[in-house]
């Protein structure tokens, strides 16, 4: 466990190298569309299996973090993402190709449940998420003003490859498995009571499943942005890559203004009216016609993109301090980023991309409103250094935390509960009855 003020280097990097593929989407597939001859459906087809593949590592490793050990399985994720997108930059045949993308998907998404997973135990998840979509931002915003330059349908997967490597020294600083089973202990609510279950199941399914759809809109956009800034806007390559790293630019800054913010305005504001934001630069950004509107709508967005994610990993992070729905959210949402190369390219074809930006803008409106209400019933759970913890504590301290209550007769959080003693009924003085059921009164079996 990292110290409380120490930044977790190593975590940020994984969570690099395991986003670095879905930021790269647009320029690989385009770069595969054009150096294999694919046309666009197939393409992003391509992008679709990689990002499924990723999708599926997070779900089937979830719940193994710990027992396998998060160095054993970070390092297992880094070597199938050099193998898998080395091995497919190193190729020109399709399905050799198509098989290192599969691996290479595979790697990231073990090496991003690794790392959200640790980031979900930190003392403040936010602000290691929001370093590490910092980094990300900035790795991708050099790849996509250098790549254009140079020739090569893999370059892009070639650079994702490279970036795996140069974690992997970072990965000795993880703890271990353990080659002793530990005596099992119970899980802990919020009220101290013994339970394993996944806590929160009916705000996480929510949450989970409006990521999924939401992660979709956001990609099937970014899939085509290339397209449409080459085909619709008739920009070239070269200008489009310095879009793009402009809008990943942005990006930074946003990311930065969320740190800054924290939870000043809670996480229902910048989930519930970001969301509604984006969707307006998705819809100008489809229907760009030249280099002004289609540079505006793709800085636009990609400045409140990050902004809005940030606080959607926080969110699932409070959900269960193990971690758990942390990676299962994010799963989610990596499927719909699985489909939105594919649905893009699709509605793209059938309608053209200014309807699609109309369709995929109304679709985020729609999910909006169950990602603000998760956000909302979730509220009293901050996650910043000295913040009130899920686990442990009396259920009047986390009380407090929403409420404004003095806190200094609540007990310590994270202390063990004080056990139940005997009062006898006879010379009870009544202030002190009244005490007590008012305390055993806020106990309940349940989360917060």
């Amino acid at each position: 466990m990292f110290a409380p003020r120490t930044t977790p280097w190593p975590l940020v990097a994984l969570f690099t190298a395991g986003y670095l593929a879905p930021y790269l989407l647009p320029t690989t597939v385009g770069r595969l569309e054009r150096g294999l001859a694919l046309s666009a459906t197939q393409a992003g087809a391509v992008g679709s299996l990689l990002l499924l593949s990723s999708a599926t590592a997070g779900f089937l490793l979830a719940s193994h973090v710990e027992r396998t050990g998060p160095r054993t399985l970070a390092r297992l994720g880094l070597l199938l993402a050099v193998v898998g997108y080395g091995g497919a930059a190193l190729t020109t045949a399709v399905p050799a190709v198509v098989a290192g993308a599969v691996i290479g998907g595979f790697g990231s998404g073990t090496a991003t449940t690794v790392a959200a997973t640790r980031i979900a135990a930190e003392k403040d998840p936010h602000r290691a998420s929001t370093l590490g979509l910092l980094s990300v931002s900035a790795l991708a915003g050099a790849v996509y003003l250098t790549v254009p330059h140079l020739p090569g349908h893999g370059l892009t997967l070639a650079a994702i490859a490279l970036t795996a490597l140069a974690v992997w020294p970072l990965t000795s600083r993880l703890p271990g498995g353990t080659t002793v089973p530990l005596p099992a202990e119970p899980d802990t609510d919020a009220y101290g009571t013994g339970t394993d279950r996944l806590p929160h199941r009916r705000s996480g399914m929510v949450l989970a499943g409006a990521m999924l759809l939401w992660s979709m809109a956001q990609n099937a956009l970014w899939g085509v942005s290339g397209r449409i800034g080459v085909d619709q806007a008739h920009l070239s390559e070269p200008t489009v890559g310095v879009v793009f790293a402009l809008a990943l630019g942005a990006g930074l800054l946003g990311v930065l203004g969320a740190g800054a913010l924290g939870s000043r305005l809670g996480r229902a504001l910048p989930i519930g009216g970001g969301t509604v934001v984006i969707a307006g630069c998705i819809a100008l950004s489809a229907s760009a016609d030249g280099l002004g509107s289609f540079a505006s709508g793709e800085i636009a967005w990609n400045t409140f993109y990050p902004v809005v994610l940030s606080y959607l990993i926080g969110l699932a992070a409070s959900l269960d301090p193990k971690g758990r729905w942390a990676v299962l959210v994010g799963s989610a949402s990596a499927l719909g980023t699985a489909a939105g190369p594919i649905t893009g390219s699709v509605l793209s074809a059938l309608a053209g991309f200014p309807v699609m930006g109309a369709v995929l803008a109304a679709g985020l409106l729609l999910v909006a409103v169950p990602m603000t209400g998760v956000a909302l019933h979730t509220g009293g759970r901050p996650l910043l250094p000295g913040a009130v913890r899920r686990r442990g504590g009396h259920a009047a301290a986390l009380l407090a935390a929403t409420t404004g209550t003095p806190t200094g007769p609540v007990p310590e959080v994270g202390a063990p509960e004080q056990p139940v003693v005997e009062i006898p009924l006879d010379g009870t003085p009544a202030a002190a009855r009244g005490a007590y059921d008012t305390a055993a009164a806020t106990r309940g079996p349940g989360g917060v």
